[in-house]
């Protein structure tokens, strides 16, 4: 995910700009961002003389709505990561439980056997411990998996709030009511449909 701003090669305007972001982005995360930034730079724009948001800032808006798309960019990517955690953590302890079950069921067979012979206990007890071996198989491979995507988020979060931040001053400083710069449908930049 690329967070360089404007994107390269620049654009002529800013829906130029962020439909240009909108190729480049596969996840939709940076072109969102842009979009929500530059409507509320233009919603700013048309109506700061009026209304309950005629004594805010432009960078105040524009800041507002970049860091309420930014938690819901978070909440996206996160998503999954409470399932793959709860894995990795309750798994090797369902094996163990098979373990002890198995051992238990092993040795209540024993208990009505006048003779113990070691095959009567070595199948149910190898069996068992499959179990654990079968926790472990699966529990790993889930905390492996959690450590890299928590780390890839983390790592996506940074250029995105890095990405933000160039945004927020190219809007509130480098934007100046162009005209030809229309709102963006931010519905359609999800949808991948562009603006």
């Amino acid at each position: 995910m690329g967070g360089r701003w404007p994107p390269s090669g620049g654009a002529p305007s800013l829906p130029a700009a962020i439909e240009a972001i909108r190729r480049e982005d596969r996840t939709n995360i940076l072109a969102s961002l842009a979009v929500a930034g530059a409507n509320a730079a233009g919603l700013h724009r048309e109506h700061s003389d009026r209304g309950i948001g005629a004594g805010v800032s432009v960078s105040d808006f524009v800041t507002r709505s970049l860091r309420s798309q930014i938690v819901e960019a978070q909440a996206s990517i996160e998503s999954g990561l409470t399932f793959l955690a709860s894995v990795g953590s309750t798994a090797p302890f369902i094996g163990l439980f098979g373990t002890v079950w198995g051992i238990y069921h092993a040795l209540v067979g024993l208990s009505g056997a006048t003779q113990v012979v070691l095959d009567k206990v070595a199948g149910p007890v190898g069996e068992a411990l499959i179990m654990t071996a079968a926790g472990l198989f699966v529990a790993i491979p889930a905390v492996l998996a959690y450590n890299a995507f928590t780390r890839g988020n983390r790592l996506t979060l940074a250029r995105l709030d890095g990405f933000a931040h160039d945004l927020h001053a190219y809007l509130t400083t480098g934007l100046r009511g162009r005209p030809g710069d229309k709102l963006v449908d931010l519905g359609a930049v999800r949808a991948g449909r562009g603006g």
